[in-house]
């Protein structure tokens, strides 16, 4: 990267950080269960709502226990299910159409990450109904208020019902962008680890790396706070004692409850801090070929941290320390490396492989250019790549 790119990148940083502590950044409230969500709604004097979820959630009865209780409250309810894995703009769309057509007051979003996504979305929309999604592309970009989200997360990975975040891809052209503003950040939340127990392996492994890339990306990154490394670093320590665990018992709810607790950690950990070219990378695989986020970040995460190199030597050592991962006479470097070699150990064990096999040669130029774009300057990274860099991790994953 240039001289000059870098000083505007590292300066746009700098003044994100100074700036955090004035930006209304909140956390959701966490709500006990769905009776009580249903009371938030009576006080609100809202009485119809836009359930965001998908055809298998339902299918598994995820969604019964909170429809059985808006039907006791009498609060109506639509619901929107179409929703896909890298949530498009159609989507979104479509959502927003069944929020207007009936009248809504508030949404709810019960399941994955891209549900909670795709919830935003509409939110962002009721907000600023003459704005195009594209326009919103970016940090700061919606400004005005979205009606009450609520989010239930069914996956223990996102984090997402902590975030200013929302991910989307274009349906026409297939780029993959987030929407970052504070008013997307859910307004309540249910942490209910029951709801992740019916998850299967792969899903449990993927959706746990993703919370773990988002953990040690807001970590190693240059605009940590001391709260935000302690949320990454305790979402750490959770993930790589439970993961493991409910990889091959999906039934311990005790588990589950810890991993559960460690998305919602790395949430709050990268939403103050950022995440870095793992992310960048794995948003323009999954808009392009529509690979599964959580599993893009599981094979990228050690390709990007060794490419860091010596930047990030101490930083991971200093992990290694504090959760008792390596001997405190190892050198920084050694003790890098034996943090990748853990989360290469990790993939392993789970299954996850450590190749993209949708990456096509000819796409890479592009799909770099994509990555550089949303990650400089926003990104806090150890070190800064342009496009021409970010190849490589394309050719590092390739098969």
């Amino acid at each position: 990267m240039n001289i000059f790119k870098k000083i505007y990148c590292r300066t746009y940083q700098f003044a994100l950080k100074v700036a955090m502590p004035f930006l209304p950044y909140r956390q959701p409230k966490i709500l006990t269960n769905y009776a009580s969500l249903c009371d938030v709604l009576k006080n609100n004097d809202i009485k119809n709502v836009l359930l965001v979820a998908d055809k298998t959630l339902i299918e598994l009865g995820l969604t019964k226990e909170l429809s059985e209780q808006l039907d006791k409250e009498n609060i109506k309810y639509f619901v929107y299910d179409k929703t896909v894995p890298n949530p498009t703009t159609d989507n979104v769309l479509a959502g927003l159409e069944m929020y207007k057509n009936n009248v809504c007051q508030a949404i709810i979003a019960l399941g994955g990450g891209s549900i909670m996504d795709c919830a935003k979305a509409i939110g962002a929309k009721i907000a600023r109904p003459n704005k195009d999604l594209g326009k919103m592309e970016g940090i700061l970009k919606v400004r005005k208020k979205t009606p009450l989200i609520f989010a239930i997360p069914t996956t223990a990975g996102t984090g997402s019902e902590t975030t200013i975040a929302s991910v989307i891809t274009d349906s026409q052209t297939r780029h993959k962008y987030a929407i970052n503003d504070f008013v997307l950040i859910p307004s309540y939340a249910i942490l209910d680890a029951s709801l992740t127990l019916g998850l299967p392996p792969k899903i449990t492994a993927t959706t746990g790396m993703d919370a773990l890339t988002h953990a040690v990306e807001a970590y190693i990154g240059k605009s940590t706070t001391k709260k935000t490394r302690e949320y990454a670093l305790n979402a750490i320590r959770l993930i790589f004692d439970n993961i493991l665990v409910v990889y091959k018992d999906g039934k311990n709810l005790n588990a589950r409850k810890n991993m559960l607790k460690a998305s919602y950690l790395a949430g709050l950990a990268f939403t103050q801090s950022y995440v870095g070219y793992v992310h960048a990378v794995a948003h323009s695989l999954g808009g392009k070929y529509n690979v599964a986020h959580g599993e893009a970040n599981a094979i990228l995460l050690p390709v990007v941290l060794k490419k860091y190199g010596k930047s990030i030597y101490k930083k991971l050592q200093k992990i290694c320390l504090a959760l008792n991962l390596c001997d405190k006479t190892l050198s920084g470097e050694e003790c890098a490396q034996q943090f990748i070699e853990k989360i290469e150990k990790l993939n392993k064990d789970m299954n996850i492989g450590t190749k993209i096999s949708q990456i096509q040669l000819e796409d890479i130029p592009a799909l770099a250019r994509t990555a550089d774009k949303e990650a400089n300057p926003l990104y806090p990274v150890p070190t800064l790549y342009d496009a021409k860099a970010l190849q490589s991790i394309y050719y590092d994953v390739m098969e």
